[in-house]
C-alpha cells in the first residue's frame, strides 16, 4: 500500500482545521414601546421589543389605534351609532315600571327597649323647673351636649314661642 494520492491538496489539509463561524451578537437597540425605550440585545434581527410584556402592550396599542382609524371613517361612525342606539334600547327595556304600592301591613315595633336609647335620662331633666313655661324643644334639648365638631353657639336658638300646659 502506498501513500494516499494528492498529499499536497490544500482543501484536504484544511478540512480538519476549518473554523466554525461564531454567531455575531447583534448590537443593542432601544425597545420601540413608548415609555419603555430600554436598551436590549435582540435575539433576532427583526426583534423590536425587549420583552413579551412590551410586545403584548404594543399589540394592544396597535389594535386600539386601528379601531380609532376605523371609527373616523363613515362606515365606522354608522356602526358605532348603531351600537349606541341598541345599547340605549337595552337600557330602556331593562328599566322596570314604577314599583306599585305595597299592600303589606305596617311594621310594628314590639320591643320594649327599642326607644330606650332615644329617651333622655332623668338627671338631664332634674334641672328644669316643673312650673316654668318651656317649649317642647327646649325641654328635650336642655343640657344635651353639642355634637363633636360644633361650638357652643352653633346653630339657631331653640324655639321659645310654644308653651306647654302648666301643671301645678
Amino acid at each position: 500500500m502506498g501513500p494516499p494520492e494528492n498529499l499536497t491538496n490544500p482543501r484536504e489539509k484544511q478540512a480538519g482545521r476549518r473554523r466554525k463561524r461564531v454567531a455575531r451578537r447583534l448590537r443593542t437597540r432601544p425597545c420601540l414601546l413608548k415609555g419603555c425605550e430600554q436598551r436590549f440585545h435582540p435575539r433576532r434581527a427583526c426583534q423590536r421589543y425587549c420583552s413579551a410584556s412590551c410586545r403584548e402592550a404594543a399589540r394592544k396599542w396597535s389594535r386600539w389605534k386601528a379601531q380609532q382609524r376605523y371609527r373616523k371613517t363613515r362606515a365606522g361612525q354608522q356602526k358605532r351609532n348603531g351600537q349606541s342606539r341598541r345599547y340605549r334600547e337595552r337600557v330602556q327595556s331593562r328599566k322596570s315600571p314604577e314599583p306599585e304600592a305595597v299592600n303589606d301591613p305596617a311594621r310594628v315595633i314590639t320591643s320594649e327597649h327599642f326607644f330606650r336609647s332615644f329617651v333622655r335620662p332623668a338627671w338631664l331633666l332634674r334641672g328644669l323647673r316643673a312650673c316654668a313655661a318651656k317649649s317642647l324643644a327646649a325641654l328635650l334639648f336642655a343640657r344635651v351636649p353639642a355634637r363633636d365638631g360644633t361650638c357652643a353657639g352653633a346653630g339657631a336658638e331653640v324655639e321659645t314661642g310654644a308653651h306647654l300646659i302648666r301643671r301645678y
